[in-house]
């Protein structure tokens, strides 16, 4: 799919502006031919700056292979960096996969602490996060961790933390009409499956395309699957309605090592960016290579910096 004329642009942006809220009606894996592989994800510029025959591993296994950009309080112009990167994947023909990353208090201060520093910033900024996509297609997984994690938050500010969420999705609904948008569901073992189906209704999830499961963590495909098919049900059950998945296989070929989460040894790549293989999606949302923090086998790599000693480790499962 191409954006051909201004003319069109213009009317499509008519539309959107008069249509209300509701889950996203263009099919963007029909509208394009394959995954936007990242020109410029942490592993390609690696690869760029340091040549050689560990940037040749590096490009074959993960560079080259369609994987999530994230935006989040780095990104700058949010809406003109979401433009950007959706524009030149729309010119390529090709479906790109985004990450909303700025929740006021993310990660509960904890590796990846951060986000919009009020509400008001918040709305401001995801709203135009979803300006930036407009009619072009694209996946987006809306702010990880951020319903599973809700329970370390004061509980004064818990329903603020919802109320966001549920502006989040109301602002992909009413503004991508080509965006499949996913909000994060956590991993298999986190939340109990019919709870998280409770925060996930109160979040708007109807609204959208559906949940993101095992984003930045190990669980198995299969686990995982079978968490997506419990929530699913539990929608269902509760609340009269189903909604697909997609799982994060960035990092899951080996399955999970205990309660380890924080780059732990031995974990491999997964299956690459495909339609299908027990979800609706199987994505690359985690970027391989890319720090969860100082701990594990990178205690001096910040969270989100690549280590090509991590990439390797995840290429060949040690």
């Amino acid at each position: 799919m191409r954006i051909k004329t201004l003319g069109l642009l213009a009317a499509s942006l008519l539309a959107l502006i008069a249509a209300p809220a509701q889950a996203a009606d263009g099919n963007p894996l029909e509208k394009t031919n394959g995954f936007y592989v990242d020109p410029n994800s942490n592993p390609a510029v690696w690869v760029k700056d340091h040549p050689g025959s560990t940037a040749d591993k590096i490009k074959a296994a993960i560079s080259t292979k369609a994987g999530a950009r994230w935006f989040g309080n780095w990104s700058g112009d949010v809406k003109k960096a979401v433009d950007g990167y959706t524009y030149a994947a729309d010119v390529a023909d090709k479906l790109p996969i985004l990450v909303a990353y700025n929740i006021p208090g993310r990660d509960c201060g904890g590796h990846s602490g951060g986000g919009a520093g009020s509400p008001e910033a918040y709305r401001t900024w995801i709203s135009n996060f979803a300006d930036g996509i407009g009619g072009k297609p694209a996946v987006v997984v809306i702010e990880p961790d951020a319903l599973a994690q809700v329970d370390c938050l004061p509980t004064g500010e818990r329903q603020t933390r919802l109320d966001l969420l549920k502006y989040a999705a109301e602002q992909f609904a009413a503004k991508a009409p080509n965006t499949w948008a996913y909000m994060d569901g956590g991993n298999s073992t986190w939340i109990p499956a019919a709870t998280m189906a409770d925060r996930l209704n109160a979040v708007g999830v109807k609204s959208i395309r559906g949940l993101a499961i095992n984003v930045s963590n190990y669980k198995t495909t299969t686990d995982s699957a079978n968490y997506g098919k419990a929530v699913s049900a539990a929608l269902s059950s509760k609340y009269g309605y189903t909604k697909p998945f997609v799982i994060d296989t960035s990092r899951n070929g080996n399955g999970p090592k205990g309660s380890e989460w924080c780059n732990p040894v031995g974990r491999k790549l997964g299956t690459p960016s495909q339609t299908g293989g027990g979800a609706e999606m199987l994505l690359w949302v985690k970027v391989p290579g890319d720090s969860d923090g100082k701990c594990g086998i990178a205690p001096n790599v910040e969270a989100g910096q690549f280590s090509s000693d991590l990439a390797l480790r995840l290429i060949s499962g040690t």
